[in-house]
């Protein structure tokens, strides 16, 4: 067996002296070897090596995470089948969908950023986008790239500027959807009652006073008067815009507790009277409207589809709406004229890709925007108006809904985005008063004030807009240090 051993030792210095000369071939990740477990079989006249792989474990993947503030269970759905959808093309890549409530946005941010776990993209509004701009936690290069990969042209412009950056002149995120708010109310029973449409704040209180009562009617309106909610914000910023009051004025001064601001806390709150009682949010006011209880509404065009099915319930299943073709008897006032001004209002969301995000980040914001959208803008199409001008053609055709209203309606809606106005797009405020407007969002501190007055009864509208003026004066110290 001597020369066995001889000859089994020239094989293997043979074998390894091949192996060391010959080129190496790139393998494929099915093809990497970790462990090589070698077989010899000896015999009187032959060796036999066999080499059997076993396959490597799959290297990480990169983890792509993504805040979602459409948190609704079926929407939820839908961004994960989008991302599963990408994954599949992307083997490489994980995304995880994370669903968070819109009103604590900036504390989970806050909470993330202390414990150094950032989050890689974020859905919000755009009130948010100058505040985490300014704070430097938004990557203005990856949405930049993402907005000229897509193509700069096929973004409206309206979308465009609400996210640029005026310090840097850079996208800040990425246009995503948005929504027009209106007062939507009963055009039956305003007819009924002689009302007119309520455009103005004289006509809204006229509506107030007249609707509890009429029919089924047992309040005019319901209001957000929820401390910790930001529908009141939403809904009180264009009361404040109708009658020019602003929280800066042109020479950066704040200006929360001007004749104007008290004027619009004082028919805001006001209108509890007629009201729903209770903190009340989007939810309250949206079920009160379709159940026959209230004459008006202030909603976005997120309503839409309720009101012909009726809006999903907590506990399952869809509110049976009593009144008949309530969408055909439903009306739609955009506009609001107060005693100084006139004013809209409407919503932007955008994609923030986060700063340390990873580089694939900007792959899955394309992916959303560019084979996902219209899955996207397909769970509520009345509530996301497309920012790309292709994907309009295809969002008009989404919903049977679209059917339900008028043309004029309709065209509006399309062309919300050039008209709507919000304290964040007043052209004269830089950076800084920006992310402010956005903090006064974000720290409710309308709905707090609301509460006070309407509710609890603790201020006035004197004193709210004098507490309003110190907490926006002191949030003005904090961004400027």
């Amino acid at each position: 067996m001597k020369h066995l051993k001889w000859l089994f030792s020239i094989t293997i210095l043979l074998a390894l002296a091949l192996s060391a000369c010959a080129p190496a071939a790139t393998p494929t990740p099915e093809q990497i070897v970790t462990t090589v477990e070698v077989e010899r079989v000896v015999t009187e006249e032959v060796i036999v090596t066999q080499v059997v792989e076993v396959p490597a474990e799959p290297a990480d993947k990169v983890v792509v995470e993504f805040w979602t503030t459409d948190n609704e269970e079926d929407r939820v759905d839908v961004y994960e089948a989008v991302a599963q959808r990408f994954m599949d093309e992307n083997p490489g890549i994980e995304v995880r969908i994370v669903p968070i409530e819109e009103a604590g946005i900036s504390q989970r941010i806050s909470t993330a950023l202390a414990a150094n776990r950032l989050p890689d993209i974020v859905r919000m509004g755009v009130e948010r986008v100058a505040s985490f701009s300014a704070d430097g936690i938004l990557d203005e290069d990856a949405a930049a790239a993402v907005i000229q990969s897509i193509g700069e042209d096929d973004f409206r412009a309206s979308p465009l500027q609400m996210v640029t950056n005026p310090t840097t002149g850079k996208y800040a995120a990425v246009p995503f959807d948005g929504w027009i708010q209106a007062i939507w109310y009963r055009t039956d029973v305003f007819n009924d009652l002689g009302l007119n449409p309520p455009l103005s704040w004289d006509d809204i209180n006229a509506a107030c006073d007249a609707l509890p009562g009429a029919g089924n009617l047992l309040y005019g309106v319901t209001i957000g008067t929820d401390p910790g909610q930001n529908y009141g914000h939403q809904v009180f910023e264009q009361v404040a815009m109708s009658n020019n009051a602003w929280p800066f004025d042109e020479n950066g001064n704040v200006t929360m507790n001007t004749p104007e601001m008290i004027a619009a806390l004082e028919f805001y709150t006001g209108l509890q009277r007629c009201s729903l009682p209770g903190p009340q949010y989007w939810r309250g006011a949206r079920e009160a409207y379709e159940l026959d209880q209230a004459g008006m509404l202030f909603y976005s065009t997120y309503i839409m589809d309720d009101l012909v099915e009726g809006s999903g319930l907590d506990g399952g299943g869809n509110i049976q709406i009593p009144v008949e073709n309530l969408a055909g008897k439903t009306g739609f006032a955009p506009t609001m004229q107060g005693p100084n001004g006139e004013a809209s209002y409407g919503q932007l969301v955008a994609l923030g890709i986060m700063r340390g995000a990873d580089p694939e980040a900007q792959l899955v914001v394309e992916y959303f925007l560019k084979e996902g959208y219209i899955d996207v803008l397909a769970l509520a199409p009345f509530g996301k108006v497309p920012v790309l001008k292709s994907a309009v053609d295809g969002w008009k055709e989404l919903s049977p809904f679209f059917a339900n209203y008028s043309e004029d309606t309709l065209e509006q809606i399309a062309n919300g985005y050039e008209t709507m106005g919000r304290w964040l797009f007043r052209p004269d405020y830089d950076a800084t008063e920006q992310a402010v407007v956005g903090d006064i969002e974000g720290r409710l501190l309308i709905p707090q004030a609301v509460a006070n007055i309407a509710l609890e009864g603790t201020m006035t509208p004197e004193t709210a807009a004098q507490w309003l003026q110190e907490q926006v004066e002191a949030l003005l110290v904090e961004r400027q240090n």
